[in-house]
């Protein structure tokens, strides 16, 4: 019997994936935004079970974050490897080098090296006259590298987003650009969104370009082309686009296929990783673009994608690999260990230490500070991504509020503007209560509060697709509800707008007020329920 595997193979706000074989190894790595560690690692045996061994980017020196917007941060990484060196290249959007730039977009492009894909990664090597995003590397067989992105063409664009690949040479001893700068391709569509994602590949004497375009919506796609000369021309593929759901509908469980990467097994299968929706509850997709796997074949010079049906299923045939299961992680953090575990993101670069794990042995400490998530900040905030359509989530928390200004708990976010605040507080009155607040568009409502006391708290949410509950025990096990079915369609990109998706996390902030109030958390458990 043929095994099988399903998608998404690593669930949640995990997109643009880039992936390399090193012998019968695989590495990944996924965007992450204005979250920090930035660029998260993933090592596979079989390509199907991926286990995270660390980000590229972990230290403050590597990635200044310090203000970005919403959904600005890191775009798209590409992870190689030659010569016994792993590479990633990447974007910077909104922040270049340790300045903090104003509301307009502004692109960095950078490149950090390893030579163990668990870290520790380089200092960014920033380049120098490197337009556009969604940078990728080629290392072609006579030890020449390539580097290649897209950007406005020269000449002006000739439709809205009308983007272009270009390709020039990197000299690895400087790992600055060098040599004539080369046109290679502006997509199959014209008038289509723009041109990005490029990654080239070898083969039979080819030179192969994959490209997205159409945007990283409903409309995304994948495409290619291919020359004798890498510098081009490139002729695409007459039966272009390789991949869309675009004309599936709006109703079709699996949408805005593309950001694609291919990738060659040992044993000569050929497979393509990419970004894709999970949309539910109508056409919303919390859980973000999340990193999808389908077979490939080659025929008459071109790639086949998902062959015989040409759409992304929840369900395929395994490669001809040996399945390589990883042990689940533990359902519940007990935060017993020297730092936090790798699933544990902060929202932009954390400049103080506002966190402990020393402490108070056995609880995650956040002390409170001034800064809000509703801010352009980094708050006391750790979160991880919510990697479920029906989940669950809970905390035990330690937190004598000392005044109506002070909260803490738990945190539904999309952005700044749009998430939900399950808090413990005191209410004007000075009462202890636990309290759900909305925000949306930048507008904070309360939802619900449900009168507490004492210092321990335990708070639990659940969804069932998009119906969101909040519960509060104060002995820790006779929940009590404090709102039920909360819409929650604005954790959404859909209507928050951006790249990311849902975050659930732990959250502490005396609402700019300078305090010294602590919030301890005892253990953190996140599950499916589907």
């Amino acid at each position: 019997m043929t095994s099988t595997y399903r998608n998404p193979i690593i669930p949640g706000f995990y997109p643009d994936p880039s992936i390399c074989r090193v012998g019968e190894d695989y590495y990944l790595v996924t965007s992450t935004f204005e979250y920090f560690p930035g660029l998260p690692i993933f090592h596979s045996r079989d390509l199907v079970n991926w286990r995270q061994i660390g980000h590229a980017l972990d230290r403050p020196s590597q990635l200044n974050l310090d203000g970005v917007l919403a959904s600005r941060g890191l775009y798209a990484p590409t992870i190689r490897h030659y010569n016994g060196r792993f590479y990633i290249t990447n974007t910077l959007v909104g922040s270049a080098y340790d300045t903090l730039l104003n509301d307009g977009v502004h692109e960095r492009n950078f490149i950090v090296t390893a030579e163990d894909p668990a870290g520790p990664w380089s200092e960014p090597y920033w380049l120098e006259g490197a337009p556009g995003i969604d940078p990728s590397l080629f290392f072609d067989t006579d030890g020449r590298a390539w580097y290649t992105g897209n950007r406005v063409p020269p000449a002006g664009p000739e439709y809205p987003h009308h983007k272009e690949i270009w390709l020039q040479e990197l000299d690895l001893a400087t790992m600055q650009l060098t040599g004539p700068r080369y046109s290679l391709w502006d997509g199959a569509v014209k008038g289509n969104l723009e041109a990005e994602a490029p990654h080239i590949y070898k083969k039979d004497g080819f030179y192969y370009l994959l490209v997205a375009e159409g945007g990283t919506e409903h409309h995304h796609a994948v495409t290619i082309a291919r020359s004798r000369d890498i510098t081009g021309p490139y002729e695409g593929n007459p039966r272009n686009p390789l991949l869309t759901h675009r004309n599936l509908g709006m109703d079709y469980a699996i949408a805005c296929t593309g950001h694609a990467e291919l990738v060659e097994t040992q044993n000569g299968e050929w497979w393509m990783a990419l970004l894709a929706t999970r949309p539910y509850g109508g056409y919303f997709y919390n859980l973000g673009r999340e990193t999808f796997l389908v077979p490939v074949t080659w025929e008459y010079g071109w790639p086949i994608v998902c062959p015989g049906s040409g759409r992304v299923e929840f369900e395929h045939s395994a490669p001809d690999l040996p399945a390589h299961p990883w042990p689940s992680l533990p359902a519940r953090d007990h935060f017993s260990e020297p730092a936090l575990a790798d699933q544990w993101n902060f929202l932009r670069t954390p400049r103080e230490p506002f966190w402990s794990l020393s402490e108070r042995p056995g609880f995650l400490r956040l002390k409170l500070r001034p800064q809000m998530l509703s801010e352009r900040a980094n708050p006391s905030f750790v979160g991880r991504r919510q990697q479920h359509i029906n989940f669950s989530a809970q905390t035990a928390m330690e937190f004598t509020p000392a005044d109506a200004a002070e909260c803490a708990g738990l945190v539904l976010l999309q952005n700044n503007e749009f998430h939900f605040r399950f808090v413990v507080t005191l209410d004007a009155q000075g009462g202890q209560i636990t309290r759900l607040v909305k925000r949306q568009a930048g507008i904070d409502t309360i939802v619900a509060e449900h009168p507490t006391s004492g210092a321990g708290h335990t708070m639990k949410v659940e969804a069932q697709g998009q119906d969101y509950s909040f519960y509060y025990a104060a002995d820790g096990d006779n929940w009590q509800p404090v709102a039920e079915d909360v819409d929650g369609r604005i954790l959404s990109t859909n209507i928050a707008g951006g790249f990311v998706g849902a975050y659930i996390g732990m959250y502490a902030s005396s609402n700019g007020k300078t305090n010294e109030n602590i919030a301890d958390f005892n253990w953190f458990e996140y599950k499916s329920t589907e």
